[in-house]
């Protein structure tokens, strides 16, 4: 069709990458989660509050960076409960996360309404780089090689944990937290502080996804704008096993999915709407159908633990 030109694919690869992002962030905080043995369903609810933190505080004056800061606190407060409930009280990890999804849900909506029903504010487009001679590749160059340098640093922390897990103690630590606690705990590591700093750090990176969504994907915040993204994270992580990198390559997949659902609908193409909507979610069961059978989940995922049980 002739509406599928150049510039027209460079727009659905640059979209991909900005709704790949917040899966990304996201996916690499439950899978350090998960990594430690915490199954954090509550993602979703720490991707909305960041989301209306990071908004709020952008708006505010602190400017794209305090906002995406301001996100990453957010979603760590948040995790804060999940750390409080489940990881030192050992209650349920799956009730927990969902409370903590539906609380979000409910309290981001009431705050939205009173602060911003009226008006709907719209944060300034985010600044888009465009890094040297990449950029100037056909197609690929806009589409990937110019964004805002939130866009990379995001990719930058996928190799950051993935040396983190590979070449550091901390690696082990975590690893060992999910797989085998009691001989952790023998080995004099705190298992309760561990995961700890483990679901911490995935309310941190969820909360970052979210703000990235407010703040630099689309500039607004509405009720439920994260539309299920955590619960794609979550699956992402539990597909991509320990492999960080592989957490890039599956958000990139889904973020195509959900930048084809508007481009499909810009190009005015007569597909039904619901079914275009459907399509990030049946790639979802799709990859679950192919693959779900080969993710490996550590053996005590889900299982509290208090220091010196045996």
């Amino acid at each position: 069709m002739a509406i599928f030109n150049e510039a027209f694919l460079a727009a659905l690869l640059s979209g991909a990458l900005i709704a790949a992002v917040p899966l990304i962030l996201a996916g690499l905080g439950e899978q350090m989660s998960e990594r430690a043995g915490v199954m954090n369903i509550g993602l979703e609810g720490m991707m909305l509050a960041g989301a209306f933190g990071g908004f709020s505080a952008t708006l505010a004056g602190w400017g794209i960076w305090g906002g995406l800061g301001a996100g990453a606190l957010t979603g760590a407060a948040v995790a804060v409960i999940m750390v409080i409930f489940c990881v030192r009280q050992g209650m349920n990890q799956i009730i927990t996360g969902i409370a903590i999804t539906l609380g979000a849900t409910g309290v981001t909506s009431l705050m939205h309404n009173a602060w911003f029903a009226r008006s709907y504010p719209r944060l300034d487009a985010a600044e888009r780089i465009a890094l040297p001679g990449l950029s100037q590749i056909p197609v690929i160059g806009p589409g990937l090689f110019t964004h805002h340098p939130a866009t990379w640093a995001a990719l930058a922390l996928a190799l950051a944990f993935a040396a983190v897990y590979r070449h550091s103690f901390l690696g082990l630590n975590l690893a060992a937290a999910g797989e085998k606690p009691d001989a952790l705990d023998v080995a004099g590591i705190d298992v309760v502080r561990t995961r700890s700093a483990a679901v911490l750090v995935a309310g941190a990176m969820a909360g970052l996804g979210g703000a990235y969504m407010a703040v630099v994907g689309s500039g607004i915040f509405v009720p439920h704008m994260t539309g299920g993204a955590g619960y794609i994270a979550i699956v992402l992580a539990m597909l991509a096993r320990d492999r960080a990198t592989w957490v890039v390559g599956g958000g990139v997949l889904f973020g195509l999915c959900l930048a084809a659902t508007t481009a499909l609908q810009v190009a005015g193409i007569e597909v039904p709407t619901d079914f275009i909507q459907m399509l990030p979610f049946l790639a979802v069961m799709a990859v679950l159908v192919l693959f779900g059978r080969s993710a490996r989940l550590p053996s005590a995922l889900g299982q509290p633990y208090h220091r010196g049980q045996r």
